[in-house]
């Protein structure tokens, strides 16, 4: 059974020589050799990792004239801030919930009790 779309790209993004991939595509296309350059890797295994990034649909390659740039598919971000987003915005309701809950409590609770031999916290 093949993974969702959701489930690909963050599984893509996964391995931190990926996702410094993805940022230095956010800046400009490059080539395979140039963004092997950094790593300590050969060229293949980057194209090991860009094949899981195209997978993914978070990059694309193109052909021009001799350079074949890669280049970074900005809308899959889109999948993964609505994903988010929706958990984003659930948990702030909880906190909603749980601020109004603390406002609705006494403030004259009684204090915690004083450890013996110690003084409070």
């Amino acid at each position: 059974m093949a993974a969702d779309p959701l489930s690909r790209v963050f599984a893509a993004l996964a391995d931190p020589t990926r996702r410094d991939m993805v940022a230095r595509l956010a800046v400009a296309d490059a080539t395979v050799g140039e963004l092997a350059e950094p790593y300590d890797v050969s060229v293949q295994a980057v194209s090991k990792h860009l094949r899981v990034l195209e997978d993914a649909g978070l990059v694309s390659r193109s052909r021009d004239a001799q350079r074949r740039p890669v280049h970074l598919e900005a809308e899959v971000f889109d999948l993964m801030t609505k994903w988010i987003e929706r958990y984003r915005r659930q948990a702030e309701e909880r906190y909603r919930r749980l601020d109004d809950v603390l406002r609705s409590m006494p403030d004259d609770a009684p204090s915690p009790p004083t450890p013996p031999g110690g003084t409070p916290s």
